[in-house]
């Protein structure tokens, strides 16, 4: 089964029911797919081919669902660039990749002047928006070139369902980054599990608010379409304009980062809102303090489901959806569960190991690290085989995230492998020292790291961004802990931010918070 197969079927139950809303712009499945198939032909005709690679650099838009579905229609690889990144960042992934053609906001012009500069294999650029500033590569606007382009479907995709449909790079062991292939069968089990997971039908209205050059929402862009959903855009988070979509456009369920989550639920106003649409709210991209989670139901008296993968797996590997046999208990009971990181997702076989290879007791104490095999799991890395056969053993993607698992099945991830502290010979996970940091009256958002000791290896150190209006002392932020875990977990030190740094998906930048703390990597 391929991508193609999922508009195909959208259109053939679907064709006058409303599909994408992005702003003023509104088009149904019939029209959207029109424009799928125009903007397949003019790629068609300038040569960009089967098992070629195209680009695209854009925030959340109509222009970014019509190139995931244009590339697969032709057998073309689709790379999503992070916006955030530099062009020398951006050059080395369009050079790894060999995209001839990129199709850009010209809201980037000035990222991909710079990028013109550098070594890649470029030829043409495709701008939406403006016409784009003057450069060397020749370029055309996004609309007149559809317009000059047939609306009817291309020749038909005949290609493997292991061919790859997607390049998502992410950082490197190196430092380079590196480019996971994500194949159509890959893109497609993955769309059928979730569809099951989640119970999606062609009455739900998904929003795209974490970005879709990141699978924490890509993933959507195909299951929602294979049920006949209806997609709202949102083309930059801004926490207003998102609660206003969700009671304009009677929002039935969407994906956030937790710092996003975080940042609706502290927002001045918020329970003004009609949410009385949504159904479910996810969250995944990194872990969530059980405090959020049970302010996140609270604001948004819906249900809640924590969710867990990576891009290696299309994404998703747990979710923390109930099993019948826990439906029974007290709301507190049920929120244990729901708090945690999940259970197996349907498309995914899961186990947590010992560093021998032999699996940790299931008795929620016990860490080991997580590994997984399944339909929804990359082939490997692109172009770099190296690092395939270190992450992928024996079929098994060794995922470098430190969980426990308890006797039901539901694991509850601790910490990544090179985030773990190590002082005076006790292991300190950060997320559990942020989780306590989250209960505090005055924490907005949190990060602890390891930083190095000359007595006792490392130090726990964190950081934290305060809730407007309020305040605390370091000593007091260390006493808070102390008196609520083990004093070696709690940190040494505290350092009071405006805002933490965050990448290009969102997520909390630990990096970076090391690197200016301790100048190395």
């Amino acid at each position: 089964m391929n991508i193609p197969f999922i508009l195909e079927k959208a259109l053939s139950l679907y064709r006058d029911k409303e599909a994408i809303v992005d702003g003023k712009k509104r088009f149904t499945y019939g029209e959207f797919a029109g424009r799928v198939y125009r903007l397949a032909n003019f790629l068609e005709n300038n040569g960009v081919n089967q098992g070629d690679c195209l680009a695209i650099l854009h925030h959340n838009s109509s222009e970014f669902l019509e190139a995931y579905f244009a590339a697969a229609q032709l057998g073309v690889i689709l790379n999503p660039l992070n916006f955030r990144l530099a062009p020398q960042e951006l050059a080395f992934i369009l050079k790894d990749s060999g995209a001839s053609l990129i199709i850009a906001a010209d809201r980037f012009a000035s990222q991909v002047s710079s990028i013109e500069e550098l070594d890649t294999d470029l030829r043409m650029v495709l701008w939406t928006g403006d016409e784009g500033p003057s450069i060397k590569l020749d370029s055309m606007n996004y609309e007149k070139a559809m317009a000059k382009t047939s609306p009817m479907p291309p020749k038909e995709f005949m290609g493997s369902d292991n061919e790859v449909a997607h390049l998502y790079y992410t950082s490197g062991t190196t430092g380079k980054p590196k480019g996971v292939m994500l194949t159509h069968k890959n893109v497609c089990s993955h769309a059928l599990a979730a569809i099951a997971e989640l119970r999606l039908c062609d009455t739900d209205n998904w929003m795209h608010v974490a970005p879709l050059f990141h699978l924490a929402d890509a993933w959507a862009s195909f299951a929602v379409t294979w049920v006949g959903g209806k997609h709202v855009v949102v083309g930059d988070f801004e926490p207003p304009i998102v609660l206003a979509a969700i009671q304009e456009e009677r929002i039935t369920l969407t994906n956030m980062i937790p710092t996003t989550l975080n940042m609706l639920i502290n927002t001045r106003g918020v329970e003004a809102y009609d949410f009385s649409s949504l159904r479910v709210l996810l969250s995944g991209g990194s872990p969530i303090a059980p405090e959020v989670v049970r302010k996140v139901m609270d604001t948004f008296k819906c249900d809640y489901i924590q969710t867990y993968g990576m891009t290696e797996t299309s994404p998703y590997l747990t979710v923390s959806i109930l099993k019948e046999n826990l439906a029974h208990l007290s709301r507190e009971e049920q929120f244990f569960y729901k708090a945690k990181t999940g259970r197996p997702f349907i498309g995914v076989l899961l186990k947590v190991i010992r560093d021998n290879g032999e699996e940790v007791e299931p008795d929620d104490r016990e860490v080991g690290e997580i590994i997984v095999k399944g339909d929804i799991v990359t082939k490997g890395y692109w172009n770099n085989p190296e690092e395939t056969s270190r992450s992928i053993i024996n079929g098994w993607l060794h995922t470098g995230d430190l969980a426990v698992m308890d006797k039901e099945g539901y694991v509850n991830i601790v910490d990544r492998k090179k985030d773990m502290i190590i002082t005076g010979g006790e292991n300190v996970y950060s997320t559990e020292v942020e989780n306590m940091l989250y209960t505090h009256p005055a924490v907005l958002e949190a990060a602890v790291i390891g930083i190095p000791d000359p007595k006792w290896g490392e130090t726990v150190k964190a950081f934290v961004v305060f809730k407007e209006g309020t305040q605390a002392t370091e000593e007091e932020i260390i006493q808070f802990c102390k008196e609520k875990i083990a004093r070696y977990k709690a940190p040494k030190s505290v350092d009071f931010l405006p805002k933490l740094p965050k990448t290009g998906s969102g997520k909390i930048y630990k990096k970076g918070l090391k690197l200016s703390t301790t100048g190395s990597q």
